[in-house]
């Protein structure tokens, strides 16, 4: 084992699958990259085919190896963490039962508020410390269970994605503390709890939860078959790591010992996390998530945004669609070098846009799947560049939004995701939560939590503190202090931002009670997407 220097940590999202080599000390040595896909259908659904997942994670664990010299004899184990919450049913002879539903899914909206609505949903909530949602395995098996019983009938056990991967790493079947307590059960203990399961209706499907493995204590051997399929060696040990919202977070600085301190990941959504021991969590009893951390009695508070760079996304690709109709081609993505020079022509809040162009609306600081985006303050002198610094400052707004519903605002922020790397972004968000920003010079701080995760497994260190002082700390950026102008500004802007939402609630369920009269099957034809996590 002394030639064995190399800890691999692998992130499968939604729209990427990506494998990177540490050295034991933390340093990246080098990363593979392979395209994932989901599929949109009827009625809000989001579905990714589950062998083609396994089969996309082998192969960038391949393209890994052609990389690293002798990866296979060098790596001392391996990690996996993927997109949360979401549904992917195994079966006999652990087969898919059909495509898994994803965390997009929307189809579970109905059952998701009969559940809520009910008396019921205070202890579950009390419990799991998470809201419900039209994301969960709990709402969307609830509905299946509900509308399709037959996939439900038809399974043996219900996974998550990594669970999904880890089974066919090591022909394990098991889940980890973090997705099973915000969904199934209590964070305070991390197990299941009956009295969650009771809640959501699930009393007969309890035998479909797989046992809880925590990846930072417990590891399992690469099987033969993986082996082959990845180039790896049969036998490496594998961690099961927890959901991949926590492990960005712990590779990206939540749990440093900072007093004040929370971390935000600004990519396609917008999660929002303080560390906190388990004892000292507030509910609001409206939203959020609390989700354990691989650290003894500590656990995350999180607030997320359905869509956080989505939305920036979406006004790129109007822009570049009008664009190609004047008959110059352009793909959205080469107008994101331009937003920097649109924001300085533009004035600082003088427009609000709600951030809520999800399909499958918005879990956090409240839940709605029928909320929507929109921009509020429009006028004839207004141009596109007012419209983008609008849409970039609603990220502002939004985990400004987020932290505010978890209690005290941030003393300072860590910020990670490939938008955090725009520095007009980072003095936007520190100017809406009113606090320094540091940025993570992390470059996979998913695949770094997980990766983490296994080195205290193997002994590498002797508990996940120490591992964060090596791995972590350094890596934090020097603090930027917000522009006490644009903080003053914001701070002006944020209380029309949360009226205008609470206002538009009902407008919302109006809305969506109109899609619902005027949407048939064939309007809402089956389309592949690329998505993100």
């Amino acid at each position: 084992m002394a030639d064995r220097d190399i800890i691999i940590g692998i992130d499968a999202g939604t729209s990427v699958i990506k494998a990177v080599a540490f050295d034991l000390s933390g340093r990246q040595i080098a990363a593979a990259a392979v395209p994932n896909r989901y599929d949109s259908g009827p009625s809000g659904a989001a579905t990714q085919n589950m062998d083609r997942t396994w089969t996309d994670c082998a192969n960038a664990l391949r393209s890994l190896g052609e990389r690293v010299e002798g990866l296979a004899g060098r790596t001392a184990a391996l990690a996996v963490t993927a997109q949360g919450d979401g549904t992917w049913l195994v079966g006999r002879g652990n087969r898919p039962v059909g495509d898994a539903w994803l965390w997009l899914d929307a189809r579970a909206a109905e059952t998701t508020r009969r559940l809520a609505g009910h008396g019921r949903d205070a202890a579950r909530f009390r419990a799991t410390g998470t809201a419900l949602n039209t994301c969960q395995q709990g709402a969307q098996m609830a509905h299946m269970d509900r509308h399709c019983p037959e996939l439900l009938d038809s399974a043996e056990v219900a996974l998550h994605c990594k669970d999904w991967l880890y089974l066919n790493l090591t022909g394990v079947r098991a889940t980890d503390p973090s997705e099973a307590s915000f969904t199934f059960g209590d964070f305070r203990t991390r197990s299941y709890s009956d009295l969650v399961i009771e809640a959501l209706e699930l009393r007969g499907r309890s035998g479909l939860l797989p046992p809880i493995l925590d990846g930072s204590r417990d590891t399992h051997p690469l099987s033969a078959a993986a082996a082959e399929a990845t180039g790896l060696l049969a036998g490496t040990p594998v961690s099961l790591g927890y959901v991949d919202m926590v492990m960005t977070a712990l590779g990206a600085g939540v749990h440093t010992g900072t007093p004040g301190a929370a971390c935000s990941t600004i990519g396609s959504t917008g999660v929002h996390m303080r560390a906190v021991r388990d004892e000292d969590v507030t509910l609001n009893g409206r939203s959020g998530y609390v989700i354990c951390l691989p650290a003894e009695g500590m656990v995350t508070q999180v607030q997320t945004n359905m869509a956080a760079t989505l939305n920036i996304d979406w006004a790129l690709r109007v822009a570049a669609d009008l664009m190609s109709e004047t008959g110059h081609p352009h793909d959205y993505s080469d107008l994101v070098a331009r937003i920097d020079g649109w924001l300085a022509r533009s004035e600082p809040g003088a427009l609000l846009y709600q951030p809520y162009v999800s399909e499958a609306g918005e879990r956090g600081p409240m839940v709605n799947a029928n909320a929507r985006a929109g921009f509020i303050g429009l006028s004839a002198g207004h141009r596109f560049p007012d419209m983008i610094r609008a849409v970039v400052e609603s990220l502002g707004m939004a985990a400004r939004d987020c932290y505010g519903a978890m209690g005290e605002l941030p003393r300072e922020l860590r910020l990670t995701g490939g938008a955090a790397r725009s520095g007009a972004l980072r003095g936007i968000l520190a100017a809406s939560v009113g606090a320094p920003v540091r940025m993570s010079a992390r470059e996979e701080a998913g695949a770094a939590g997980c990766a983490m995760m296994a080195a205290v497994a193997i002994g590498a260190y002797p508990d996940m503190e120490s591992c964060v002082a090596e791995w972590v700390t350094p890596l934090l950026g020097e603090a930027e202090a917000p522009d006490p102008a644009l903080q003053t500004t914001y701070a002006d802007l944020y209380p029309a931002y949360a009226e205008a939402r609470e206002a538009l609630e009902p407008v919302w369920d109006r809305l969506a009670d109109h899609r619902d009269r005027r949407t048939t099957p064939e309007i809402d034809a089956p389309r592949t997407a690329q998505g993100g996590s």
